[in-house]
C-alpha cells in the first residue's frame, strides 16, 4: 500500500503546466496499481486547484464534486 504524500508548499511550488497535465492524465485514465495511488493523485489535484487554480483551471472536472442528497 502506498503511503500518503505530504503536500507542502514547495511540493506546489514545484507544479508545472506539464507536470499537472501528467497528473491530470493518469487521473482521467484511472489505471492505477491501487486506490490509495489514485487518492494520493486526487489530493494533490485538489490542493493544486486550491493554491494553484492557474495550473488546474482545464482539468477543474477532474476535482469537481457534484452536490449530493443525503436523503
Amino acid at each position: 500500500m502506498s503511503e500518503p504524500v505530504a503536500i507542502s508548499e514547495s511540493i506546489l511550488a514545484a507544479h508545472t503546466e506539464d507536470s499537472v497535465a501528467a497528473l491530470a492524465q493518469r487521473l482521467d485514465a484511472d489505471d492505477y496499481a491501487n486506490p490509495f495511488d489514485s487518492l494520493n493523485d486526487w489530493h494533490l489535484m485538489r490542493a493544486l486547484a486550491i493554491h494553484r487554480p492557474d495550473l488546474v483551471r482545464p482539468y477543474v472536472h477532474l476535482v469537481d464534486q457534484e452536490p449530493f442528497d443525503e436523503e
